[in-house]
């Protein structure tokens, strides 16, 4: 059995979508697999305390330049979304609910939102915009509306939410790796070595 490293993320996090691009192939070259927990951070962090580092301007600033180092190493297409901070509810809603009624969309739903959201940014909060994205990407926005709708979806995005805080998640990405966990898109290595 391929061994899992599970990766708990929010698609409003520049460093999830920077690790979503380097995460699956540091797993598959150890043979593991990578398990998607889509969250919701801002759940997150109001149950820690916690808070998104544009709160701080000085640190937002900052790290606008940082993400673009970090893409820049990598080779990872990045744009920083002049709509950030976006609220990522209807978004997150759908990764849970993708992941529990169409498993088989979810690559590709994931790809897209991520895409949408930091290579060629658009405003994903704007249902407009997200509608259109979305059949873009081969979604159906009014079935998408009904999924993310679903009672079931609704109270699995907030069970997940909640088990990333019991765990100790206080941002995001978090990873797991035999019960080890690791924060950041700049923890990476340390989970390429846990896999090791």
């Amino acid at each position: 059995m391929a061994r899992v490293v599970e990766c708990f993320y929010d698609y409003g996090s520049p460093t999830s979508y920077l690790a979503a691009a380097r995460l699956p192939a540091i797993a598959a070259a150890r043979g593991a697999e990578v398990l998607w927990r889509p969250m919701l951070l801002g759940g997150v962090f109001k149950a820690t305390g916690n808070a998104s580092p544009v709160t701080v301007p000085a640190k937002g600033r900052w790290m606008q330049h940082d993400m673009r180092r970090w893409a820049a190493r990598f080779g990872i297409p990045f744009e920083f979304n002049p709509s950030f901070p976006i609220n990522t509810l209807t978004l997150m809603r759908g990764a849970v609910g993708v992941q529990m009624r169409r498993p088989q969309d979810f690559e590709r739903y994931h790809r897209a939102v991520f895409d949408f959201m930091w290579r060629t940014p658009r405003n994903l909060g704007d249902l407009a915009v997200l509608g259109s994205s979305l059949a873009e990407a081969g979604f159906e926005p009014e079935a998408f509306h009904a999924l993310v709708s679903d009672p079931e979806v609704k109270a699995r995005l907030v069970a997940v939410t909640e088990e990333a805080v019991e765990r100790g998640v206080f941002g995001a990405p978090t990873c797991f790796v035999d019960g080890q966990m690791f924060f950041g898109q700049d923890r990476l290595d340390f989970v390429d070595e846990a896999l090791a």
